[in-house]
């Protein structure tokens, strides 16, 4: 395994969650109200979304593991590797949704959702973050 990439991708993740907790309102009115901040916590969590998948690609692409068919895919092979838990699988696919819709603009952004997300399931990018660096020591 490449641990240089890995370095790389964990502290481009690293960077990504810090500004979207420096730029997170104490309230979601402050988002609701403020397209700046929509911006920068939007474009912050697309990439700490697409930087965990990309970390999950590189990982799976030096085993034996099936290649994944979606983006979403890619944590489960992650946890059937036993790299992450199935549960942060889960919840890392479901982020994989709203990258999807912010990418795409399949619809429009739910500002609430996204705020639910900053606030109460950011630390599952964190923990993914530490199972990867558990893998990188061992």
């Amino acid at each position: 395994m490449d641990s240089e990439v890995l370095t790389a991708k964990l502290e481009t993740l690293r960077r990504c969650l810090q500004r979207v907790r420096d730029k997170t309102p104490a309230h979601l009115e402050g988002l609701l109200e403020d397209l700046d901040l929509q911006d920068i916590i939007s474009v912050n969590l697309q990439r700490a979304v697409q930087t965990c998948v990309d970390i999950g690609a590189h990982i799976i692409s030096e085993s034996e593991e099936e290649r994944p068919a979606t983006l979403g895919e890619t944590f489960d092979a992650l946890a059937r590797m036993d790299v992450i838990p199935v549960d942060l699988a889960t919840r890392l696919k479901g982020a994989v949704g709203f990258r999807n819709i912010a990418v795409h603009a399949y619809r429009k952004i739910d500002w609430e959702i996204v705020y639910a997300i900053v606030t109460t399931r950011i630390d599952d990018f964190t923990q993914f973050a530490r199972c990867i660096n558990s893998r990188l020591s061992s």
